[in-house]
């Protein structure tokens, strides 16, 4: 017994049998907190979907405030992202350090891009009075108030999505100092893996963002 104990895997928790079991439960895990947080993101889709049935002349309007250019190439930004985490999972389950280094870094670089793309187009909002608030205008609007309500879900749901890319860089962030240390191998990658589901997360959540927030009748008369 002593001896079985001794050839542990130093990884392995006291409470698991072995890495393949540890490794289900911390899938597990993520993919209950995921549950979660599509609850969460769902009740946001729903008011969206409300409203938007509500007033779509106003929300179709104010959607073309949206810079479709920059939210295209986001969605481009985040695809390529989901891209080179699957390969820093894949680097970690071969074992190969400079690949998970890479791509973790690859990651981490189009995150950050990502980031700084949306902060351009808060930017143009703040200049276009177009924050919801006491300053809020739009002059082209028939019925502001719908339109307010609109820049007020794009805000909070883009916002939030963005406090999930900057958690998210900052667990990929740690896998790359603990990819530097050799702490991954092919026994033991779980922390690469199941913070690749956290990431793929955030990527779905924004291919649902897109075209709810930016191509909304882009094909009708509204324009400026």
């Amino acid at each position: 017994m002593a001896g079985a104990h001794a050839t542990q895997h130093p990884k392995l928790q006291h409470h698991f049998d072995n890495l393949d079991q540890q490794f289900e439960a911390s899938a597990l895990g993520m993919w209950l907190f995921l549950v979660t947080e599509i609850l969460f993101f769902g009740g946001l889709f729903l008011a969206y979907l409300v409203y938007r049935i509500a007033y779509p002349e106003a929300f179709a309007e104010a959607s073309h405030e949206l810079d479709v250019v920059l939210g295209g190439v986001n969605t481009a930004v985040l695809i390529g992202s989901s891209l080179t985490m699957a390969m820093a999972v894949w680097s970690a389950q071969l074992g190969k350090r400079s690949g998970q280094m890479l791509f973790l870094a690859l990651t981490i670089g189009l995150g950050l891009v990502f980031l700084g793309i949306k902060a351009v187009e808060y930017s143009h909002k703040f200049e276009h009075g177009l924050v919801p608030g006491p300053n809020f205008r739009f002059e082209s609007a028939r019925n502001p108030v719908p339109a307010q309500l609109f820049f007020s879900l794009y805000f909070v749901m883009t916002g939030i999505h963005a406090l999930h890319m900057i958690v998210g860089i900052g667990i990929m962030t740690v896998l790359f100092v603990m990819a530097f240390k050799g702490r991954f191998t092919r026994a033991y990658h779980t922390p690469v893996e199941v913070s690749g589901l956290y990431w793929h997360f955030v990527d779905i959540v924004w291919i649902f963002l897109f075209p709810l927030l930016y191509l909304i009748d882009r094909h009708g008369p509204v324009g400026h």
